[in-house]
């Protein structure tokens, strides 16, 4: 591997290797989410917690400060909406020449297994790769799986972790599930863990994000879960215990509790 592209991943995890993604991209195909109508704003109290933010263009652009960042995932797929057709059909959206003149460290994409638009968004993923390589950038593949989330199973998701690795990702982003050991297994290169939907408790974030922690994730990239909490420096802080100190989930769950009353 190129020293460039080492560096560029290195940057992104801490120093123990592991990692705490934000995504704050949702707009591009929801709109203002709720909590992230100023994205800027709602990032500040948790930013120190997290390893490297994932983000379109036009949200850095705009509101993400270029003096004091933290590493830059940047989102380069989209194309579609929650109100248009089909959430798979999306095409690249970005160039490489802007993804440099943006000094990010990685670039990121869904791909759709076992959609209509698979073979697009795969060959969308081989083409940024092809891209990517020749200027040192990593490639982030997004396992996305639009509004079909009972295909969150380790046979379905060590699929799709295996084909976008086998394509060139150098990480995946994918959703934990039972046996998610089976998932990683499978994966020649490292993942991180999605958080879905907005769980009503604190407690089951902890626990899905510590056992994928010990079955073989580096890391997270969690959003929803965290700037949509009532509490989220307590999440935030909790979440990287998980990570970065190796807290159990009841542990974590002590930390959110004092954090949050203190």
């Amino acid at each position: 591997m190129d020293w460039g592209m080492k560096n560029r991943l290195s940057s992104l995890m801490g120093p123990d290797g592991k990692c705490m993604f934000m995504p704050i991209d949702h707009g591009y195909f929801l709109g203002a989410t709720s909590k992230l109508e100023k994205p800027g704003e709602t990032i500040k109290p948790i930013i120190e917690y997290c390893d490297a933010l994932f983000v379109t263009r036009g949200v850095l652009r705009a509101a993400i400060n270029p003096d004091d960042s933290k590493p830059i995932i940047l989102r380069v797929s989209g194309g579609t909406s929650v109100v248009g057709g089909d959430l798979a059909n999306e095409g690249l959206t970005t160039s490489i020449k802007d993804a440099l003149r943006l000094n990010v460290a990685a670039v990121g994409l869904s791909v759709f297994i076992g959609s209509d638009y698979e073979r697009q968004t795969l060959l969308n993923l081989g083409k940024l790769v092809d891209e990517c390589e020749e200027y040192g950038i990593p490639v982030m593949a997004v396992t996305a799986v639009g509004k079909e989330l009972e295909k969150r199973d380790a046979r379905y998701l060590s699929l799709c972790c295996r084909i976008a690795a086998e394509l060139g990702a150098k990480v995946v982003k994918t959703y934990w599930c039972e046996d998610f050991d089976k998932v990683t297994e499978g994966c020649p290169v490292p993942i991180v863990i999605a958080g879905g939907p907005k769980f009503d408790t604190e407690l089951p974030v902890f626990e899905f994000v510590r056992d994928g922690m010990e079955k073989g994730a580096i890391g997270v990239n969690l959003g929803r879960n965290i700037w949509q909490h009532e509490h989220p420096v307590a999440m935030a802080k909790a979440l990287h215990a998980i990570i970065h100190k190796n807290a159990t989930a009841t542990e974590a769950n002590d930390i959110f509790n004092d954090t949050k009353n203190g």
